[in-house]
């Protein structure tokens, strides 16, 4: 496709998003951008959470992962429904109990302000380097398929990038987020679904031969049970995969505030159990294109391509979308599906990063009416500076770095599974001024040990254990900071 024509693409794609965005945004309040007046359709939502639940990365990465260890993320699938289980029964009624805009709000009910902000600030950092790093790499690929080609400078491309974002968030805010999410779920879910309907043509097959061939029953194995050193060990992945969906969902505030968006507990629960089952089969689509992707390379004889002497199977689809002539509505779902896999993490992270900071730091809900409404936009703006500077700061650092910064981040929320857990499950009160001392030293601990030296732990690879044991840390240090029972 021509640089002309993938402008066009995304012209379009993000006028759709604007138009949406007036119909939705007209009421321009903060209870409609925080809370979405607490009237959003329960199966609305959780057909959007598919895609906030993916991302870019993932987009492209899950279908690559068939080459290193077939269906083995199914077990951490697996994991995820379980957690969110867990989330629809404990934590969703919690959360309309205690009537909280930001989750975050809980933490200071129980033990007190210094808890509060730290679990408050642990998910701004989580939020922000993630949502980042997302940002970043869409817009490396954006600027490698076409704006390199027209001479825009990165820089620009991330400019725009978040501009856009901010143009259909301004005012909307999350009731806004709910539609796109519909919108950018069913455009990812088409590229996909377009990709397998193409590839199987290719190959002469019919789905059921596809699914049922002797080719890819070798590429999808899902349980493994047989080394416990490797990251694919079944319990590693499904018990990681449990606390994965508890932190990152249940306890992060940009994917529960879609939830806090539903008329009540009762319909924010169907909207969660939904969500968990769409998830799983949503994932097994990924991996069986993963799947048809490698057996069409083999068949035709297609190498996996290779970056900086690296071979990257996460760029198999991308490379089979675009440039092995399977047609313009492959290569033109793959660009919309992308952008939206992208930008549906991105824009809820710009809303909830603007809630959290407006309600956890600024206490937005205590000014005067009249300021409020200017404030939560200053911060919407001021939150969209951060993201743009943070992404062009990582294009100046080498990828390891960003990379690193990136598994830093996904440590963060370790602490919030750690106060969470002890709040829920204990009685005691803690010495508030501490928590955040327990908190960054958890942190610190849990990743000394991930870089442990051979000698020491062998040849044991860490995966999404190292989360439920980051949250443990957390939890004994609470424990030793608790105040005594009179």
């Amino acid at each position: 496709m021509s640089a002309t024509q993938i402008l066009l693409l995304v012209a379009i794609y993000f006028v759709v998003l604007i138009l949406i965005s007036y119909f939705t945004g007209k009421e321009d309040s903060n209870e409609a951008f925080f809370k979405a007046n607490k009237s959003a359709p329960w199966y609305l939502v959780a057909f959007g959470m598919i895609g906030a639940s993916l991302s870019g990365v993932t987009f492209i990465s899950v279908p690559g992962m068939i080459g290193g260890q077939q269906f083995a993320y199914m077990q951490g699938v697996f994991g995820f429904f379980v957690g969110y289980i867990f989330i629809l029964t404990i934590l969703l009624p919690l959360y309309y109990k205690l009537n909280v805009t930001s989750i975050y709000e809980y933490l200071e009910q129980r033990f007190g302000t210094v808890s509060y902000k730290t679990g408050a600030f642990f998910f701004l950092l989580s939020r922000v380097t993630g949502a980042s790093f997302r940002l970043f790499l869409v817009a490396l690929a954006m600027q490698y398929i076409v704006f390199e080609r027209i001479g825009v400078p990165f820089w620009i491309t991330v400019v725009i990038s978040i501009l856009l974002i901010w143009l259909y968030t301004n005012r909307g805010g999350i009731k806004t987020i709910i539609w796109t999410d519909t919108i950018q779920t069913l455009a990812m879910l088409t590229a996909v679904l377009v990709a397998i309907f193409l590839i199987n043509d290719r190959l002469d097959w019919s789905l059921s031969e596809a699914l049922t061939s002797e080719v890819f029953a070798k590429k999808s194995k899902i349980f493994f049970f047989d080394d416990v050193n490797s990251t694919t060990y079944f319990w590693k992945y499904f018990i990681g995969g449990i606390f994965i969906a508890i932190a990152m969902t249940g306890l992060d505030q940009d994917m529960m505030q879609k939830n806090l968006t539903c008329r009540n507990n009762r319909e924010s629960q169907k909207n969660m159990f939904a969500m968990a089952s769409l998830l799983v089969l949503v994932n097994f689509i990924f991996l069986s294109l993963g799947a048809l992707l490698f057996i069409y390379a083999e068949k035709f004889g297609l190498e996996i391509p290779v970056i900086d002497g690296r071979t990257r199977t996460d760029l198999l689809f991308p490379e089979i979308a675009m440039n092995q002539g399977l047609g313009n509505a492959l290569a033109v779902t793959f660009i919309i599906g992308l952008i939206a896999a992208a930008y549906s993490s991105a824009d809820s992270a710009l809303t909830s990063l603007t809630t959290s900071f407006s309600v956890d730091f600024l206490n937005i809900h205590d000014k005067p009416k009249e300021t409020q409404k200017p404030l939560r936009k200053k911060v919407h703006v001021a939150v969209s500076l951060l993201l743009i500077i943070v992404v062009i700061i990582f294009n100046y650092l080498e990828g390891n770095v960003v990379s690193n910064l990136f598994k830093f981040a996904t440590f963060t929320y370790g602490p919030l599974l750690g106060l969470f857990a002890f709040g829920i499950l204990t009685k005691h009160q803690i010495k508030d001024k501490y928590a955040w001392l327990v908190a960054l030293l958890s942190i610190v601990i849990s990743f000394a040990i991930t870089v442990l030296p051979e000698n020491i732990i062998g040849s044991y690879q860490f995966h999404w254990e190292i989360l439920p044991l980051n949250g443990l840390i957390t939890f004994i240090g609470l424990i030793l900071i608790r105040r005594k029972q009179h």
